[in-house]
């Protein structure tokens, strides 16, 4: 009888098997380069040294019935908002940007809308957008990755839903001009216009102050990178009031975990811990951009954390022999117009010290002769 029953299953399921929805067959896969990452890590643009010590003394702090309750996030977003200048019901902290991206599309892409996406740029925006019925249009930049401001204006069209900026961009280190970001702004009212901000502290500017004035502007920023938390999974999305209540309804009540949200605190609180990683990254990156001028590498001055080089053919090899080396660095080469281009990390001058060292021993033993 169980036999019978079994092989009946078993016909069933040939005839039709489970399948996932239309949207999860549109998005376009991510797969992160992690696997072993022993090393010095030049290749994700996280804080290269580690968190405030601060942080460590709150999760010492936390007990085991701390750990029994649901997450409140309203009382650490009133946190937030104060040094940001902002209004706690303009803040809203999610489980690092990526989730504040998914947020975003789906509280505002339908059928019949378009994404505006200058690329290249963060991979993310693509990989959300692409799981809405949304038409996705992309606008190359311009020669030297200039941020593409004209284009960008001219691709705008009442279909336009979301236009996803990073500023400085990733994998680039370009940054638009202000005044190009109000042009945008202002030509797209019935678009979200998200500025990414997650490099903000190694590049001083942003249009913060535009949140709450300017209906459509939206601002993005992590605490991955300066404040070193990317293993606690932070970020906040600051908008309009009107706007953030429509996004509130997009995102679970409890995606940002309690040992996070009481880390966060004392992240925020150390704040010469912030300045002083901050002033070490400007002060690394002076030097390995010096060091690149040395050896004859073409790269692009950056805004960022990070450098995008261009090795050319053995850009490969390169980062495999920059792994032999025990640094990590990412191959940008499949992002549009990246062709031979590899992203650097820049930390702490100690470890940009070791990447310079890493650097040329890598490039005398591939038989590096520029990028042609």
């Amino acid at each position: 009888m169980r036999k019978a029953q079994s092989t009946k299953l078993r016909a069933q399921a040939s005839e039709a098997q489970l399948q996932p929805s239309s949207a999860v067959r549109r998005m376009k896969e991510y797969h992160p380069p992690l696997g072993d990452r022993s090393g010095v890590r030049l290749d994700f643009n996280e804080n290269t040294f580690a968190c405030s010590p601060r942080v460590l003394e709150a999760l010492g702090k936390i007990s085991r019935g701390d750990l029994t309750r649901y997450p409140e996030r309203e009382p650490i977003e009133r946190r937030v908002a104060e040094p940001l200048g902002l209004a706690p019901a303009q803040v809203m902290l999610t489980n690092g940007v990526d989730e504040a991206i998914h947020v975003l599309c789906q509280t505002y892409l339908d059928a019949g809308t378009e994404v505006l996406l200058p690329v290249p740029t963060y991979s993310m925006y693509e990989v959300y957008a692409s799981g809405t019925p949304a038409r996705m249009v992309t606008v190359p930049a311009e020669d030297g990755f200039r941020f593409p401001a004209d284009a960008l204006l001219a691709a705008i069209t009442p279909a336009t839903r979301l236009i996803a900026i990073a500023n400085p961009n990733s994998p680039t280190g370009q940054a638009a001009r202000r005044e190009d970001l109000l042009r945008i702004i202002e030509a797209a009212p019935h678009a979200a216009v998200l500025v990414d901000e997650a490099y903000y502290h190694f590049f001083g500017e942003t249009v913060l102050d535009l949140v709450g004035r300017v209906p459509n502007v939206i601002v993005a920023r992590t605490f991955s990178k300066a404040y070193g938390l990317a293993g606690l999974r932070l970020g906040v999305l600051c908008a309009a009031e009107e706007q953030m209540h429509w996004m509130r309804r997009a995102i679970s009540p409890y995606s940002v975990n309690s040992v996070a949200l009481a880390c966060l605190t004392a992240a925020l609180e150390d704040e010469g811990y912030l300045r002083w990683y901050a002033q070490e990254v400007l002060a690394s990156r002076a030097v390995f951009e010096a060091a690149l001028g040395r050896l004859g590498v073409p790269y692009w001055p950056s805004q960022a954390n990070f450098v995008l080089v261009k090795i050319g053919p053995k850009h490969r090899q390169f980062v495999e022999a920059m792994r032999v080396h025990n640094v990590l660095v990412r191959d940008r080469s499949n992002d549009p117009g990246c062709d031979g281009c590899v992203r650097i990390t820049v930390g702490t001058r100690e470890h940009t010290q070791l990447g310079i060292a890493a650097l040329e021993h890598s490039l005398s033993e591939i038989e590096w002769g520029g990028t042609a």
